[in-house]
């Protein structure tokens, strides 16, 4: 989800890569974990990480955690904020993450995010997004914690490059059902089909991603 404000109104203005260190800490409060709206947006491998550790398919998670929505002209999930304090599905009544050894990349990089420039990206400390600053620092490689990070970052530009496409195609057509059509084959190619448990996660995204960009070409 692109955030169309200037980079100084979000972050003291440092751009960091996995290598840097920078003040990171965590209270355990839960105040991340609620009142964020649709604005937690799942990417494949976010699904492939809680399909596989939950036993639960796509649709499953559709049913209880997850929701849909249109974000940039396309169709993509989001964790779902329930109850009156509007908390995560997965947050528990002891204010801990039941899916914390494999929450999505977003809740990983809290209070980070990401500054694309192009097709690639830095981290920056969101400003005034956590209500317990920091005052000791932390590796941001070891705060993110996904194994192989430099491939995991590969593939997150990529996504990010992807989705741009999506946009601009999705812009292009005029008929609404050939709309439609575009966005649900993006969310049934990376999204509801199953990825394999065993086999390796990026190179089955690879495979997903050649198929649809070949399809984006015919729409041009």
């Amino acid at each position: 989800m692109r955030r169309n404000v200037e980079i100084g109104e979000i972050s003291d203005g440092k751009f960091y890569s996995s290598n840097d260190m920078a003040k990171l800490s965590c209270s355990g409060c839960g105040g991340c974990c609620r009142g964020m709206g649709h604005s937690v947006i799942l990417d494949p491998w976010d699904i492939w990480e809680m399909t596989r550790n939950l036993g639960v398919t796509f649709d499953d998670l559709l049913s209880e955690a997850v929701e849909l929505q249109v974000v940039d002209g396309v169709i993509l999930p989001n964790l779902k904020m329930i109850g009156q304090g509007e908390s995560c599905f997965f947050l528990s009544s002891e204010n801990r993450c039941r899916i914390h050894k494999f929450r999505p990349g977003v809740c990983r990089l809290f209070p980070l995010g990401r500054y694309y420039q192009g097709n690639t990206f830095q981290y920056f400390v969101q400003k005034g997004e956590c209500h317990h600053p920091a005052k000791i620092k932390e590796k941001i490689h070891k705060w993110i914690g996904i194994p192989s990070l430099r491939l995991y970052e590969k593939y997150i530009r990529e996504w990010h490059a992807f989705l741009k496409e999506a946009e601009n195609a999705v812009e292009r057509l005029k008929d609404p059902q050939s709309t439609k059509n575009l966005c649900l084959y993006i969310l049934n190619q990376f999204y509801r089909k199953p990825y394999g448990a065993e086999r390796d996660f990026y190179a089955q995204f690879e495979e997903r991603l050649r198929e649809a960009k070949a399809l984006l070409a015919l729409e041009n």
